[in-house]
Protein backbone atom coordinates (compact mmCIF):
# COMPACT_ATOMS: atom_id res chain seq x y z
CA UNK A 1 0.00 0.00 0.00
CA UNK A 2 2.95 2.49 0.60
CA UNK A 3 3.22 4.16 -2.86
CA UNK A 4 7.00 4.69 -2.41
CA UNK A 5 7.21 0.89 -2.27
CA UNK A 6 5.34 0.24 -4.85
CA UNK A 7 6.90 2.37 -7.23
CA UNK A 8 10.49 2.35 -6.48
CA UNK A 9 11.16 -1.32 -5.33
CA UNK A 10 7.70 -3.66 -6.04
CA UNK A 11 7.31 -2.90 -9.95
CA UNK A 12 11.37 -3.09 -10.56
CA UNK A 13 11.21 -7.02 -9.01
CA UNK A 14 10.60 -8.57 -12.81
CA UNK A 15 13.20 -6.42 -14.30
CA UNK A 16 15.32 -7.59 -11.77
CA UNK A 17 14.81 -11.70 -11.58
CA UNK A 18 15.12 -11.37 -15.84
CA UNK A 19 18.38 -9.94 -15.13
CA UNK A 20 19.47 -12.70 -13.47
CA UNK A 21 19.48 -10.20 -10.14
CA UNK A 22 17.93 -12.77 -7.28
CA UNK A 23 15.62 -10.27 -4.85
CA UNK A 24 14.35 -10.73 -1.57
CA UNK A 25 12.01 -7.75 0.13
CA UNK A 26 11.70 -6.80 3.92
CA UNK A 27 9.34 -4.21 4.33
CA UNK A 28 9.43 -2.18 7.84
CA UNK A 29 6.10 -1.83 8.35
CA UNK A 30 3.49 -4.03 6.67
CA UNK A 31 0.00 -3.35 4.93
CA UNK A 32 -2.09 -3.86 8.15
CA UNK A 33 0.17 -1.33 9.85
CA UNK A 34 -0.06 1.07 7.24
CA UNK A 35 -4.04 0.76 6.76
CA UNK A 36 -4.00 2.01 10.72
CA UNK A 37 -1.70 4.87 10.10
CA UNK A 38 -4.13 6.60 7.30
CA UNK A 39 -7.29 6.26 9.60
CA UNK A 40 -6.16 6.79 12.77
CA UNK A 41 -2.82 8.78 11.94
CA UNK A 42 -0.31 7.24 13.66
CA UNK A 43 1.19 3.82 14.36
CA UNK A 44 0.16 1.17 16.43
CA UNK A 45 3.05 1.26 19.37
CA UNK A 46 3.37 -2.65 19.32
CA UNK A 47 3.27 -2.40 15.42
CA UNK A 48 6.17 -0.56 15.73
CA UNK A 49 8.38 -2.27 18.28
CA UNK A 50 7.77 -5.41 16.36
CA UNK A 51 8.68 -4.21 12.98
CA UNK A 52 12.18 -2.54 14.32
CA UNK A 53 12.68 -5.65 15.75
CA UNK A 54 12.05 -7.57 12.55
CA UNK A 55 14.44 -5.16 10.82
CA UNK A 56 16.94 -5.68 13.03
CA UNK A 57 17.10 -9.08 12.56
CA UNK A 58 17.31 -8.80 8.77
CA UNK A 59 19.84 -6.12 9.19
CA UNK A 60 21.95 -9.19 10.90
CA UNK A 61 21.60 -11.04 8.51
CA UNK A 62 23.48 -8.58 5.87
CA UNK A 63 26.02 -10.71 4.73
CA UNK A 64 24.87 -13.35 3.02
CA UNK A 65 23.72 -11.10 0.69
CA UNK A 66 25.91 -8.89 -2.20
CA UNK A 67 24.19 -5.86 -2.05
CA UNK A 68 21.36 -4.26 0.23
CA UNK A 69 18.57 -1.58 -0.98
CA UNK A 70 17.09 0.36 1.05
CA UNK A 71 14.28 3.01 0.65
CA UNK A 72 15.42 6.16 2.47
CA UNK A 73 16.51 5.05 5.08
CA UNK A 74 16.73 1.46 7.20
CA UNK A 75 15.91 2.27 10.83
CA UNK A 76 14.22 5.85 11.02
CA UNK A 77 14.72 7.88 13.69
CA UNK A 78 17.11 5.58 15.60
CA UNK A 79 20.77 6.81 16.42
CA UNK A 80 22.95 6.72 13.73
CA UNK A 81 25.72 4.74 15.47
CA UNK A 82 23.10 2.34 15.90
CA UNK A 83 22.01 1.78 11.98
CA UNK A 84 26.18 2.10 10.94
CA UNK A 85 27.09 -0.63 12.88
CA UNK A 86 24.26 -2.85 11.24
CA UNK A 87 25.56 -1.80 8.42
CA UNK A 88 29.08 -2.70 8.61
CA UNK A 89 30.56 -4.93 5.93
CA UNK A 90 27.69 -5.05 3.22
CA UNK A 91 27.61 -2.36 0.26
CA UNK A 92 24.25 -1.07 0.27
CA UNK A 93 22.24 1.03 -2.22
CA UNK A 94 19.84 3.75 -0.86
CA UNK A 95 17.08 5.08 -2.79
CA UNK A 96 15.02 8.35 -1.99
CA UNK A 97 11.36 9.63 -3.77
CA UNK A 98 10.82 12.23 -1.12
CA UNK A 99 13.39 14.95 0.94
CA UNK A 100 13.08 12.70 4.38
CA UNK A 101 16.27 14.12 5.48
CA UNK A 102 14.20 17.51 6.40
CA UNK A 103 12.04 15.50 8.93
CA UNK A 104 15.08 15.93 10.88
CA UNK A 105 17.24 18.86 9.86
CA UNK A 106 14.51 21.41 9.47
CA UNK A 107 12.21 19.95 12.79
CA UNK A 108 10.75 22.07 14.84
CA UNK A 109 12.78 20.89 17.43
CA UNK A 110 16.10 22.01 17.89
CA UNK A 111 17.74 18.84 20.04
CA UNK A 112 16.61 16.99 16.90
CA UNK A 113 18.26 19.05 14.05
CA UNK A 114 21.13 19.04 16.48
CA UNK A 115 21.73 14.79 16.93
CA UNK A 116 19.63 14.41 13.76
CA UNK A 117 20.35 16.43 11.32
CA UNK A 118 22.99 15.13 9.47
CA UNK A 119 22.00 11.35 10.16
CA UNK A 120 21.01 10.76 6.10
CA UNK A 121 23.92 12.56 5.07
CA UNK A 122 26.35 9.97 7.11
CA UNK A 123 24.54 7.44 5.34
CA UNK A 124 24.75 8.44 1.95
CA UNK A 125 28.32 8.86 2.27
CA UNK A 126 28.92 5.86 3.11
CA UNK A 127 26.75 4.13 0.22
CA UNK A 128 27.80 2.59 -2.55
CA UNK A 129 25.02 3.82 -4.80
CA UNK A 130 22.48 6.77 -4.00
CA UNK A 131 19.67 6.72 -6.49
CA UNK A 132 17.32 10.41 -6.30
CA UNK A 133 13.98 10.78 -7.89
CA UNK A 134 15.07 14.25 -8.82
CA UNK A 135 17.51 16.49 -8.88
CA UNK A 136 17.06 18.33 -5.72
CA UNK A 137 17.25 14.81 -4.01
CA UNK A 138 20.52 14.16 -5.96
CA UNK A 139 22.58 17.26 -5.57
CA UNK A 140 21.99 16.67 -1.47
CA UNK A 141 23.40 13.09 -1.62
CA UNK A 142 26.49 14.93 -3.91
CA UNK A 143 26.36 17.58 -1.06
CA UNK A 144 26.68 14.87 1.54
CA UNK A 145 29.70 13.55 0.24
CA UNK A 146 28.21 10.41 -1.72
CA UNK A 147 30.27 8.80 -4.17
CA UNK A 148 28.08 8.12 -6.35
CA UNK A 149 24.91 9.16 -7.59
CA UNK A 150 22.54 9.01 -10.28
CA UNK A 151 18.89 10.21 -10.84
CA UNK A 152 16.15 7.45 -12.06
CA UNK A 153 12.40 9.49 -11.81
CA UNK A 154 9.43 7.74 -10.40
CA UNK A 155 7.74 6.67 -13.03
CA UNK A 156 4.94 4.18 -14.09
CA UNK A 157 4.67 0.82 -15.99
CA UNK A 158 2.90 1.50 -19.42
CA UNK A 159 1.43 -2.35 -19.38
CA UNK A 160 -0.86 -1.06 -16.79
CA UNK A 161 -1.62 2.63 -18.75
CA UNK A 162 -3.16 1.28 -22.04
CA UNK A 163 -3.30 4.13 -24.31
CA UNK A 164 -7.01 3.77 -25.11
CA UNK A 165 -8.17 6.62 -22.76
CA UNK A 166 -9.72 10.29 -23.86
CA UNK A 167 -10.31 13.16 -21.73
CA UNK A 168 -13.78 13.27 -22.16
CA UNK A 169 -16.79 14.10 -19.58
CA UNK A 170 -18.48 10.86 -17.93
CA UNK A 171 -21.27 9.71 -15.21
CA UNK A 172 -23.64 12.56 -15.31
CA UNK A 173 -21.98 14.40 -18.17
CA UNK A 174 -20.15 17.10 -16.23
CA UNK A 175 -16.58 17.23 -16.72
CA UNK A 176 -14.27 16.11 -13.98
CA UNK A 177 -10.94 17.83 -12.46
CA UNK A 178 -8.92 14.54 -10.87
CA UNK A 179 -6.68 14.77 -7.76
CA UNK A 180 -5.58 10.89 -6.18
CA UNK A 181 -3.47 11.07 -3.10
CA UNK A 182 -3.76 10.06 0.42
CA UNK A 183 -4.77 11.43 3.70
CA UNK A 184 -1.32 12.70 4.27
CA UNK A 185 -1.12 14.71 1.33
CA UNK A 186 -4.68 15.92 1.07
CA UNK A 187 -3.57 19.35 2.85
CA UNK A 188 -2.47 20.23 -0.48
CA UNK A 189 -5.89 20.95 -1.56
CA UNK A 190 -6.62 23.89 0.66
CA UNK A 191 -4.26 25.66 -1.88
CA UNK A 192 -7.14 25.39 -4.22
CA UNK A 193 -9.85 26.17 -1.69
CA UNK A 194 -10.38 29.48 -3.86
CA UNK A 195 -9.39 28.90 -7.06
CA UNK A 196 -12.22 25.53 -6.90
CA UNK A 197 -14.87 27.78 -5.55
CA UNK A 198 -14.44 30.32 -8.00
CA UNK A 199 -14.09 28.19 -10.87
CA UNK A 200 -17.65 26.15 -9.48
CA UNK A 201 -19.05 29.68 -9.87
CA UNK A 202 -17.94 30.19 -13.37
CA UNK A 203 -18.57 26.81 -14.87
CA UNK A 204 -20.18 23.60 -13.69
CA UNK A 205 -17.79 20.63 -13.06
CA UNK A 206 -16.96 17.91 -10.47
CA UNK A 207 -13.83 17.18 -8.61
CA UNK A 208 -12.95 13.94 -8.33
CA UNK A 209 -10.69 13.10 -5.49
CA UNK A 210 -8.93 9.46 -5.04
CA UNK A 211 -7.74 8.16 -1.79
CA UNK A 212 -8.15 11.17 0.36
CA UNK A 213 -11.34 13.51 0.85
CA UNK A 214 -11.46 17.31 1.88
CA UNK A 215 -14.63 19.20 2.31
CA UNK A 216 -14.79 21.95 -0.44
CA UNK A 217 -18.38 24.15 0.23
CA UNK A 218 -19.59 25.26 -2.92
CA UNK A 219 -17.52 22.75 -4.83
CA UNK A 220 -19.13 18.98 -6.14
CA UNK A 221 -17.08 16.91 -4.93
CA UNK A 222 -16.68 13.30 -5.46
CA UNK A 223 -15.05 10.74 -3.23
CA UNK A 224 -13.35 7.64 -5.06
CA UNK A 225 -11.54 4.77 -2.77
CA UNK A 226 -8.14 3.96 -3.80
CA UNK A 227 -7.10 0.66 -5.26
CA UNK A 228 -4.48 -0.84 -6.86
CA UNK A 229 -7.18 -2.66 -9.28
CA UNK A 230 -8.81 1.01 -9.92
CA UNK A 231 -6.48 3.56 -10.04
CA UNK A 232 -5.87 4.29 -13.26
CA UNK A 233 -9.96 3.84 -14.28
CA UNK A 234 -10.39 6.38 -11.93
CA UNK A 235 -7.97 9.13 -12.98
CA UNK A 236 -8.34 7.89 -16.99
CA UNK A 237 -12.18 8.68 -16.45
CA UNK A 238 -11.44 12.48 -15.73
CA UNK A 239 -11.02 15.80 -18.14
CA UNK A 240 -7.62 17.34 -16.11
CA UNK A 241 -5.24 16.13 -13.52
CA UNK A 242 -4.26 18.78 -10.65
CA UNK A 243 -1.24 18.90 -8.28
CA UNK A 244 -0.92 21.96 -6.12
CA UNK A 245 2.06 22.26 -3.58
CA UNK A 246 3.70 24.70 -1.12
CA UNK A 247 6.75 25.92 -2.03
CA UNK A 248 8.77 24.63 0.44
CA UNK A 249 12.39 22.33 0.90
CA UNK A 250 9.94 19.37 1.52
CA UNK A 251 7.83 20.17 -1.87
CA UNK A 252 11.18 20.58 -4.03
CA UNK A 253 11.79 16.84 -3.06
CA UNK A 254 8.58 15.43 -4.30
CA UNK A 255 8.48 13.55 -7.73
CA UNK A 256 5.58 14.14 -9.76
CA UNK A 257 4.14 11.24 -9.88
CA UNK A 258 0.15 11.90 -9.92
CA UNK A 259 1.61 14.30 -12.81
CA UNK A 260 3.18 11.25 -14.70
CA UNK A 261 -0.29 9.27 -13.69
CA UNK A 262 -1.99 11.81 -15.33
CA UNK A 263 -0.03 12.07 -18.26
CA UNK A 264 -0.42 8.54 -18.71
CA UNK A 265 -4.03 8.02 -19.30
CA UNK A 266 -3.90 11.41 -21.74
CA UNK A 267 -4.97 13.88 -19.40
CA UNK A 268 -3.64 17.45 -19.40
CA UNK A 269 -2.20 18.37 -16.27
CA UNK A 270 -2.16 21.86 -13.87
CA UNK A 271 0.16 21.96 -11.57
CA UNK A 272 2.22 24.40 -8.61
CA UNK A 273 5.51 25.31 -10.18
CA UNK A 274 7.63 23.52 -7.19
CA UNK A 275 10.99 21.00 -7.98
CA UNK A 276 10.13 18.39 -10.46
CA UNK A 277 6.74 19.87 -11.19
CA UNK A 278 8.05 22.27 -13.86
CA UNK A 279 10.09 19.73 -15.78
CA UNK A 280 7.33 17.26 -15.76
CA UNK A 281 4.63 19.78 -17.18
CA UNK A 282 6.09 21.67 -20.47
CA UNK A 283 4.06 24.75 -19.78
CA UNK A 284 1.24 25.11 -22.71
CA UNK A 285 2.21 22.13 -24.09
CA UNK A 286 0.63 19.29 -21.90
CA UNK A 287 -0.26 20.92 -19.57
CA UNK A 288 -0.14 24.70 -17.70
CA UNK A 289 1.85 25.80 -14.30
CA UNK A 290 0.22 27.91 -11.88
CA UNK A 291 0.66 30.15 -9.29
CA UNK A 292 -2.17 32.66 -8.03
CA UNK A 293 -5.54 31.85 -7.54
CA UNK A 294 -6.54 33.43 -11.26
CA UNK A 295 -3.89 31.69 -12.95
CA UNK A 296 -5.08 28.07 -11.88
CA UNK A 297 -8.69 29.64 -12.54
CA UNK A 298 -8.34 30.62 -15.99
CA UNK A 299 -6.20 27.45 -16.81
CA UNK A 300 -8.79 25.01 -15.58
CA UNK A 301 -11.52 26.63 -17.45
CA UNK A 302 -9.70 27.01 -20.30
CA UNK A 303 -9.01 23.21 -20.64
CA UNK A 304 -12.85 21.93 -19.18
CA UNK A 305 -14.15 24.37 -21.90
CA UNK A 306 -11.71 22.89 -25.18
CA UNK A 307 -11.80 19.28 -25.36
CA UNK A 308 -9.61 19.87 -28.49
CA UNK A 309 -7.23 21.37 -26.57
CA UNK A 310 -7.36 18.50 -23.56
CA UNK A 311 -6.82 16.02 -26.21
CA UNK A 312 -4.20 17.75 -27.88
CA UNK A 313 -2.54 18.62 -24.69
CA UNK A 314 -3.15 14.98 -23.30
CA UNK A 315 -1.90 13.37 -26.38
CA UNK A 316 1.71 15.32 -25.99
CA UNK A 317 1.44 14.39 -22.25
CA UNK A 318 1.17 10.87 -23.06
CA UNK A 319 4.39 10.82 -25.34
CA UNK A 320 5.97 12.53 -22.99
CA UNK A 321 5.82 9.63 -20.17
CA UNK A 322 6.57 7.15 -23.11
CA UNK A 323 9.83 8.75 -23.72
CA UNK A 324 10.94 9.45 -20.17
CA UNK A 325 8.77 8.78 -17.53
CA UNK A 326 7.82 4.88 -17.69
CA UNK A 327 9.58 1.43 -16.65
CA UNK A 328 10.37 0.38 -19.77
CA UNK A 329 12.88 3.16 -19.73
CA UNK A 330 14.21 3.45 -16.34
CA UNK A 331 13.75 -0.79 -15.64
CA UNK A 332 16.71 -1.58 -18.43
CA UNK A 333 18.61 1.59 -16.55
CA UNK A 334 18.54 0.27 -12.79
CA UNK A 335 19.02 -3.31 -13.56
CA UNK A 336 22.19 -1.74 -15.31
CA UNK A 337 22.93 0.46 -12.46
CA UNK A 338 23.00 -2.42 -9.99
CA UNK A 339 24.90 -4.67 -11.38
CA UNK A 340 27.92 -2.09 -11.83
CA UNK A 341 27.20 -1.38 -8.48
CA UNK A 342 27.89 -5.18 -7.29
CA UNK A 343 30.88 -5.18 -9.98
CA UNK A 344 32.28 -1.89 -7.80
CA UNK A 345 33.44 -4.77 -5.36
CA UNK A 346 35.17 -7.41 -7.40
CA UNK A 347 33.25 -9.96 -6.68
CA UNK A 348 31.61 -12.53 -9.00
CA UNK A 349 28.48 -11.29 -10.40
CA UNK A 350 25.33 -12.97 -9.42
CA UNK A 351 27.05 -15.24 -7.06
CA UNK A 352 24.68 -14.31 -4.05
CA UNK A 353 21.50 -12.67 -3.58
CA UNK A 354 20.91 -8.75 -3.72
Amino acid sequence: MGASSRMRFYQYLPFLERSGIKAEVYPLFDDAALSKRYSSGAYDYRSVIKSFASRVENLRRRKGFDLLGIEKEALPWMPLFIESALLQGVDYVIDFDDAVFHNYDQHRLGWVRYLYGKRLDALMAKATLVVGGNDYLANRAKEAGAPWVKVIPTVIDLERYPNDYTSAPVGNGLPRIVWIGSPSTVHYLEILREPLQTLALRIPFVLRLIGAYVDLPGVNVEFVQWTDATEVASIAGATVGIMPLLDSPWERGKCGYKLIQYMACGLPAVASPVGVNSEIVQDGICGYLAVKTEEWVMSLERLLTNPDLCYRMGKEGRRRVESSYCLQVTGPRMVELLKLAERRKNRCAGSRDF
